[in-house]
């Protein structure tokens, strides 16, 4: 039994790859079940037993994206030292390099939102990122590291900044310019210009502490 449940992970973790890969290059119209399943060498019945239907595996295959990316944002945070603020900046730099990768943002900023609609997007991404994000911010708050919120921490106040508005508008910045430095003629160029502004943002958040 446990060679069967191992077999079925790992057929159902290389649909994921599989998947991930055609839609990163060509997009969620232009791949149909057939041809992941012929680039496993499984059948498109296999497909239907693991995901339940095409809409199914395109929101794991999202999902499994969001993971990966959360876990670099995680890797360097923890590798920016002790500080909140600085694991803050680095998560967010982490997170723009990783969403600008070209199949990560085919698949999390062009087709997610179009495929399973702006609510379901915004749903699946809060779990991942967005959650990292607003753990991180709402941290700095409770240090009164975020500009106008130590007095409100004092009070036992959710006073100054809120922590659902930054978090909205850091995660908001960071997917546009991800999206704008990844259809630069020089991503990579335009990658570390949309971080210049990004930095205006967060060091505007910055207090002594």
């Amino acid at each position: 039994m446990r060679t069967t449940k191992a077999q079925s992970e790992a057929t159902a973790a290389a649909v994921l790859e599989a998947a991930q890969r055609l839609y990163g290059e060509r997009g969620y119209a232009d791949v149909a079940l057939d041809e992941i399943a012929r680039a496993v060498g499984v059948s498109r019945g296999a497909l239907y037993h693991h995901f339940g239907s095409r809409e199914g595996l395109f929101t794991a295959v999202v999902e499994r994206v969001q993971q990966q990316v959360a876990e670099q944002v995680q890797r360097a945070a923890q590798a920016a030292g002790e500080d909140a603020f600085e694991q803050l900046v680095a998560g967010c730099r982490a997170f723009l390099l990783a969403s600008t990768a070209q199949q990560v943002r085919q698949v999390l900023l062009v087709e997610a939102p179009a495929v399973l609609g702006w609510a379901r997007w915004r749903e699946l991404d809060a779990r991942h990122a967005r959650r990292l994000l607003h753990e991180g911010v709402q941290e700095l708050q409770r240090d009164g590291r975020v500009r106008g919120a130590a007095a409100g921490v004092e009070a036992g106040l959710e006073a100054g900044l809120s922590v659902g508005a930054v978090t909205a508008v850091l995660s908001g910045a960071m997917d546009e310019a991800a999206s704008w430095a990844a259809s630069r003629p020089d991503p990579a160029a335009a990658v570390e210009q949309a971080w210049e502004a990004l930095q205006v943002l967060l060091s505007a958040l910055r207090t002594t502490g």
